[in-house]
């Protein structure tokens, strides 16, 4: 008898009934398959000011980055150095990688932008891998960047042109909740069991917070975007859901909820939350970022107009739509400001 379908997500991700999982876009929206596209490194080659290269970082687990390094860094004066940018890629912790288009040409632009070397982290991936395989596997990329700072790891971009004392963490949707968590552990880590990696600040853009119940903007803003739907919602989050725990309402997906710590016995570094007025999760995002002032937290909340979730990585829309165009360049704006503000 062969192997069943028992459940499928939007077009992004089927469960088989062996449980092995198959990820690849098989939704009608062609765009989508063009934004899921793997970009091939280019090494020691420069494309249009940024280089790429993969490394892997565990050979365990099997977690690899994707490294970006800006032209202009390797032109500076020799003892001129860049800070790191450390990406945590949304998917809902199920699905996606950091060598997609869409990663690829948002992240080009903001290291142009910002000059800094940007690390993006292929974690592994729910159901296989459930939370907090996610948070473990993003923090151990801080890890090896403190073994590579150290001489214990070779790693010559890195070595040569990285200032490691000044590391921002962004993230997007699923990947600014891995912003949080690794957050808040570099905070509770001791400095000298860090040094010389310091993480001065946080980017989380369109978070994926949720409750168990419905939001408002939930029930009124039915996403028609193939980026997040609510099916997106209510699956990838129960599928990646630590083991025994069959709710939305856990810490990783609402740190503000009951069963989290409360925020303010907890310490966190600056952050920028970004927000989208027509981003189905919004209401739970705007919670999060009052929870966390109320807390006494350093948030600057920056909102962009007519657009919705993770608007900034479909790279068509950008070439083709003015308002997602200029609602992009004003993110990457806001984004390199506070970037340069936390250096």
């Amino acid at each position: 008898m062969g192997k069943e379908v028992v459940e499928d997500v939007s077009g992004w991700l089927r469960v088989f009934s062996d449980g092995t999982v198959e990820r690849k876009w098989s939704g009608e929206d062609e765009q989508v398959l063009a934004l899921t596209m793997p970009v091939p490194p280019s090494n020691d080659t420069f494309v249009d000011g940024v280089a790429t290269k993969d490394v892997v970082v565990n050979e365990e687990t099997g977690v690899w980055v994707r490294i970006y390094l800006p032209e202009r860094a390797v032109q500076q004066q020799e003892n001129q150095r860049v800070g790191i940018v450390i990406h945590l890629h949304g998917g809902g912790f199920c699905v996606s990688q950091p060598d997609w288009q869409m990663y690829y040409h948002f992240y080009s632009r903001l290291v142009r932008a910002s000059n800094v070397i940007c690390v993006s982290v292929a974690f592994r991936l729910a159901p296989e891998h459930r939370l907090p395989a996610a948070c473990d596997d993003s923090f151990g990329a801080l890890l090896w960047l403190r073994s590579v700072a150290r001489g214990e790891v070779e790693q010559p971009w890195l070595t040569r042109y990285a200032d490691f004392s000044r590391c921002i963490l962004m993230g997007d949707s699923s990947g600014a909740n891995l912003v949080h968590e690794v957050g808040l552990r570099a905070q509770a880590t001791p400095a000298d069991l860090l040094d010389p990696v310091c993480v001065r600040g946080g980017i989380s853009i369109h978070p994926g917070y949720v409750r168990s119940e419905r939001s408002q903007s939930e029930k009124e803003n039915p996403s028609e975007s193939a980026l997040l739907t609510l099916d997106m919602v209510d699956k990838f989050l129960i599928l990646s859901a630590p083991q025994g725990i069959s709710t939305r309402n856990h810490a990783i997906t609402n740190p503000m909820g009951p069963d989290a710590p409360p925020l303010k016995d907890l310490k966190f570094p600056r952050m920028l939350v970004g927000i989208a007025d027509r981003d189905l999760i919004r209401d739970t995002e705007l919670e999060y970022c009052e929870a966390m002032k109320s807390a006494g937290h350093d948030v600057e909340v920056f909102c962009s107009e007519n657009v919705g979730h993770s608007f900034y990585l479909n790279e068509i829309a950008i070439r083709y739509d003015p308002n997602t165009a200029n609602e992009t360049s004003k993110l990457l704006e806001v984004a390199d400001r506070f970037i340069q503000s936390c250096f």
